[in-house]
């Protein structure tokens, strides 16, 4: 069981964390909301509409958030305690100050664990519920992409027509083992073009050595081109927003991705991320405290904010680094992820060493 002065860490501790919480979430809705009510400005909506959609999307963001509101949070705690002088008397009753960095990456870790597994689940699928709606007030819902075990599915419209596309395979800028289907806007079937291999490079495809049958009338071409709103690099796009996936689904994408020759990197480094965060989180709070174990306990609130500010910006840039070496494949994906947490570790051991001696 806690102690009473350990129990008053972890509610200060908890209390920081929500608050400072609370208004992030409400600086996301504030610069969210802009870019919401422009989107539907021109569009017969209600007003609450794009504040709803907001608040679908915000939770995610906010998940994005939190190493950065763990760091701070624990710099709050402290500058209370210092401004408080309460941490002579927590000492005198046997705390010490690596007792207190001990409770307090304990704490981060469990929060942690919870915020990866409950809150990322629920604010993922906000996050689908909030993009499956856009969609449907966007131009882009003319056209969408879909991995299954099937292979790859494309669905276009181009002019006065819908193209179904299934491809088994696809590798670099070549869709392997296509079958596209061609209808007119009441879905009446006109030709189905089938072909080994087709360069999708541009939005122009080159259908290479393709059969077209139409009423059982087959026809061999050796290049075909055809319009698409489609190339290699918007069919990778349509795949990126992995954050609207729980980690079941993240999984499940995984195996469709591998099974299809698609890379699965961005997979791998998302749920990479997502399950060294509990870990990340404690790690920040250790290197919070150790900084404000060295600094004069007389600094003012604003300076700590800055501060605040200036370790997360270096930490998110850091960060996107190594995340773009590995989307790259500069260096190995689990160096990507783990590297920075190893650099912000050693910095927090090194200052553990002497930090009863503040």
């Amino acid at each position: 069981m806690f102690r009473t002065y350990e129990k008053y860490i972890l509610k200060s501790f908890i209390n920081k964390f929500i608050t400072i919480s609370i208004i992030f979430f409400s600086l996301v809705i504030i610069l969210s909301i802009l870019e919401e009510i422009s989107f539907f400005k021109n569009l017969d909506v209600n007003f609450l509409f794009p504040y709803f959609l907001t608040l679908l999307s915000a939770p995610i963001t906010l998940f994005e958030m939190f190493p950065f509101i763990f760091l701070i949070s624990t710099q709050f705690l402290f500058y209370d305690l210092f401004r408080k002088e309460e941490l002579s008397l927590l000492k005198v009753n046997g705390l010490s100050n690596f007792k207190i960095i001990k409770l307090l990456f304990f704490s981060s870790l469990i929060m942690g664990l919870l915020t990866v597994f409950i809150y990322y689940n629920v604010a993922s699928k906000l996050k689908f519920i909030y993009t499956d709606i856009k969609n449907n007030f966007s131009n882009d819902n003319k056209y969408l992409a879909v991995v299954t075990d099937s292979g790859l599915w494309l669905k276009d419209e181009i002019k006065e027509n819908i193209y179904i596309v299934k491809a088994t395979n696809i590798k670099n800028n070549y869709l392997v083992d296509v079958i596209i289907y061609e209808f007119d806007k009441k879905f009446n079937l006109g030709n189905t073009i089938q072909s080994k291999e087709v360069d999708i490079s541009q939005k122009k495809w080159i259908i290479k050595n393709s059969t077209i049958t139409k009423e059982n009338i087959s026809n061999n071409y050796q290049n075909l081109e055809i319009e698409t709103n489609f190339d290699q690099k918007k069919i990778s796009n349509l795949f990126s927003n992995i954050s609207t996936l729980n980690i079941l689904e993240l999984f499940n994408l995984k195996k469709d991705y591998e099974s299809l020759g698609y890379s699965s990197d961005e997979i791998v480094i998302h749920m990479l991320k997502l399950f060294s965060t509990p870990f990340f989180y404690g790690v920040l709070t250790i290197m919070s405290s150790i900084i404000m174990f060295n600094f004069k306990k007389d600094k003012s609130l604003f300076f700590h904010v800055i501060l605040g500010i200036l370790m997360s910006v270096i930490i998110y840039y850091v960060n996107f680094m190594f995340s773009s070496l590995g989307n790259n494949g500069k260096i190995p994906i689990v160096l990507s992820i783990f590297l920075p947490i190893l650099f912000i570790s050693i910095f927090a051991i090194i200052g553990l060493i002497r930090v009863n001696e503040k």
